[in-house]
């Protein structure tokens, strides 16, 4: 195993697969470290990660059961989050261990040290997924599988020769045949089968000014450029990929 990284606190999980929004960025607030599993549940999109946290238990839950706590307590840190160099967090799926809990000198809560293991969406590179197309650009086809969204195919990786069509604002496979060439349309919400051929991880944290004389249009285009913390990056470049509807009949 080996080392990865430190999340913060987020919204509460929802079970695998049904996070219907974006990935939230990390945050700086370290809660635990972390080290990655082996194992892999039987959607291999899916890594159980082996994690540890020390968690804070307010006085008024103390009539609940510490498990139940526990458990709420990691899935509002960590549900929809991205671990840097890890994957997007899902939801909690069984704690391993307690150790004992201790009550500090001005604080009621307790705090309890967790060793846990986590849901976390992360397929393998070479991993075929199939998704809907999003929307396209000249950056490439845009894919979501419903719970992510930050899934790019650039041109270079489309079935070629390909182009994009200015007016439909969509890409273009031009399929030769003896016939002659017959335009293959990727229309946004098509299902898509494709390839993971990469994947970026950005620290997005929040961080100080570089200098104390930044102007103000400067920090307004640094927030503009909101950047995603996981991108997948995708290839359709061979057969048997791209459009489902591409492959019905062979």
């Amino acid at each position: 195993m080996r080392d990865v990284g430190v999340v913060s606190q987020a919204r509460p999980a929802v079970g695998v697969g049904g996070l219907g929004c974006p990935c939230s960025a990390l945050v700086p607030e370290a809660v635990g470290v972390f080290s990655l599993s082996s194992e892999v549940l039987p959607h291999t999109m899916f890594v159980l990660v082996e994690m540890t946290d020390t968690v804070r238990i307010p006085p008024w839950q103390f009539e609940r059961k510490l498990n139940e706590s526990i458990a709420e307590e990691l899935n509002k840190k960590l549900a929809n989050k991205v671990v840097y160099n890890v994957g997007l967090c899902i939801c909690l799926y069984d704690i391993t261990k307690l150790e004992d809990s201790y009550i500090f000198p001005g604080d009621g809560a307790s705090h309890t040290k967790v060793h846990f293991r986590y849901v976390v969406f992360h397929p393998f590179l070479d991993e075929i997924l199939i998704g809907q197309i999003k929307s396209c650009s000249q950056d490439g086809v845009h894919v979501s599988i419903g719970f992510f969204d930050d899934i790019v195919i650039p041109p270079e990786s489309l079935q070629q020769p390909a182009k994009f069509d200015e007016a439909e604002q969509v890409w273009v496979w031009e399929y030769e045949t003896e016939e002659g060439a017959h335009d293959l349309y990727m229309d946004i919400g098509e299902e898509i089968r494709f390839r993971v051929v990469d994947e970026t991880f950005v620290d997005t944290s929040p961080t100080g000014p570089s200098s104390a004389e930044a102007s103000t249009s400067n920090a307004t285009e640094e927030v503009q450029k909101k950047e995603a913390p996981y991108t997948l990056v995708g290839s359709i470049s061979e057969p048997g990929l791209g459009l489902l509807s591409w492959w019905t009949n062979s």
